[in-house]
């Protein structure tokens, strides 16, 4: 299940409530050491020497839980409560390389700026060239805006306790969270607040996509229509086809401009290539808009049959993105049809008349307005933690990924492999779980693969993407 991504005040209701049943805070403290140990000795190699830093308070509590369980390490846990007479001592561990620091000076309920002992002591962590792993929240860092207001600590990773903070998630934190993992098993009842935020797990996708009929057809998988690639820019298209057949539609016809078609087809085999032909465009059964359509080289007679399928009653599931987002007519989409764009913050910007900055201040209000401006579609809002939703409802935060995914051809791949989801008929039942999917899957492929080597492709992206599995990865 998803977790809902919470406020402090929130986060405090949910801890009160579990106290009031009898569950006691030294036993979730227990448990949270538990699970943060799990983490560290991921992150670690046998003989590692890990620091520890524990402050006065529960989250320093919750780092010296886990002290007891980092078997086979080298450990030395700091308690910090004077940090200029403990500076020194730092420093000289500090010296020591470590291949781990542990953060768990302040949590969440620290709602001022570091004074200066406490900002020299952090940074001297900040600089000491060893990885940083944050307890539930980074110290400085204000748990419900993310904007720091001084110094605050810079996490190589942040494993935050029950649920996410709103905070977290802001723009202006990414720098200081890092990667945001969170730690669900922790003994605290299960949570009763209803945001619009949601955090996905990997565990949400468990028998998802359902097993396939032994006796099922390729028309049963549906054909997917790719209208993509241009001069220059044909490599997006054979990325949006190689992605969509990961996903493994029944057909799979690519329709590009005549100067690319001879590029396009060579690259491909089972896809069906063509020129197009705008007469021909809808024959599929569910289209993709946009990938390597460079706008200076696509004219009106393309542009305008594709605005009139997005609002063409009758008319199978289509997924815009890239410059076919900048196509789109505003107002009412077709009742009761699947549409959904696709864009990064830049693009978004675009589409409600905003600049990139303005959208990632309130990524989830620009989803909204993207929504709503444009017939409550879904939106695939792509950046660090991809947001799906729309209009009203529910919107989901992406839990995969990573920076590697900053690479040309990234976002046509997941265009390609999303779309060739969502023209196979069972999987449009439940949309959102579909694109939730899709972009998990995506960032899933890309964690694998960091994990495997640093320097993989685009072409390993999309070599690999849908294979990988809920159950290896644990929230």
């Amino acid at each position: 299940m998803p977790i809902p991504v919470l406020t402090v005040d929130q986060m405090r209701e949910w801890e009160q409530a579990t106290w009031a049943t009898g569950v006691t805070e030294q036993s979730v403290i227990q448990q949270v050491g538990q699970r943060l140990a799990r983490r560290i000795l991921t992150l670690t190699r046998s003989g590692d020497f890990i620091l520890l830093l524990a402050g006065s308070g529960h989250n320093g509590d919750d780092t010296r839980a886990a002290a007891g369980h980092l078997t086979d390490r080298v450990v030395q846990t700091l308690n910090i409560r004077n940090p200029a007479a403990d500076l020194a001592t730092l420093q000289s561990l500090l010296a020591q390389r470590p291949a781990l620091v542990v953060d768990g000076l302040f949590g969440i309920g620290l709602d001022r700026p570091l004074d200066a002992a406490w900002s020299t002591l952090v940074e001297s962590v900040n600089h000491s060239q060893s990885r940083i792993l944050c307890v539930d929240v980074p110290s400085g860092l204000p748990a419900d805006t993310g904007n720091p207001v001084g110094v605050a600590m810079r996490a190589n990773l942040t494993l935050t306790i029950g649920a996410p903070k709103v905070g977290l998630l802001a723009s202006a934190a990414a720098p200081f969270v890092g990667r945001l993992e969170v730690a669900t098993d922790v003994g605290l009842i299960p949570c009763y607040h209803h945001p619009d935020l949601w955090w996905t797990l990997p565990g949400d996708f468990a028998g998802f996509p359902p097993a396939r009929m032994a006796g099922a057809h390729k028309g049963a998988f549906g054909h997917l229509s790719i209208v993509a690639g241009s001069v220059g820019y044909q490599g997006a298209a054979v990325l949006a086809a190689r992605g969509a057949q990961r996903a493994r539609p029944g057909l799979i016809t690519l329709h590009t401009q005549e100067a690319v078609f001879p590029i396009a087809a060579s690259q491909l085999q089972s896809v069906m290539v063509r020129p197009w032909n705008t007469a021909e465009l809808d024959r599929g059964t569910a289209m993709l808009l946009g990938p390597g359509l460079a706008a200076n080289d696509v004219d009106e007679e393309l542009q305008q049959p594709l605005r009139r399928l997005w609002t063409k009653d009758g008319l199978q599931p289509m997924v815009a993105d890239a410059t076919a987002l900048d196509w789109l007519p505003m107002g009412l989409a077709v009742p009761h049809q699947l549409r959904v764009v696709t864009p990064h913050p830049g693009e978004a910007a675009r589409m409600i008349n905003s600049n990139p900055d303005q959208v990632q201040a309130d990524r989830l209000a620009a989803l909204r307005r993207i929504s709503t401006r444009f017939g409550n579609c879904w939106v695939v809002l792509k950046g660090q933690h991809t947001l799906v939703g729309r209009s009203t409802g529910e919107v989901y935060v992406n839990s995969s990924g990573n920076a590697g995914l900053a690479q040309g051809g990234s976002g046509d791949v997941l265009a390609g492999y999303l779309a060739g989801l969502l023209v196979q008929p069972e999987l449009q039942q439940d949309a959102l779980t579909t694109l939730r999917y899709a972009v998990w899957q995506h960032g899933a492929t890309a964690d694998l693969l960091e994990q495997s080597r640093s320097n993989w492709t685009v072409d390993d992206l999309v070599g690999q993407i849908g294979g990988a599995q809920p159950a290896d990865f644990h929230p």
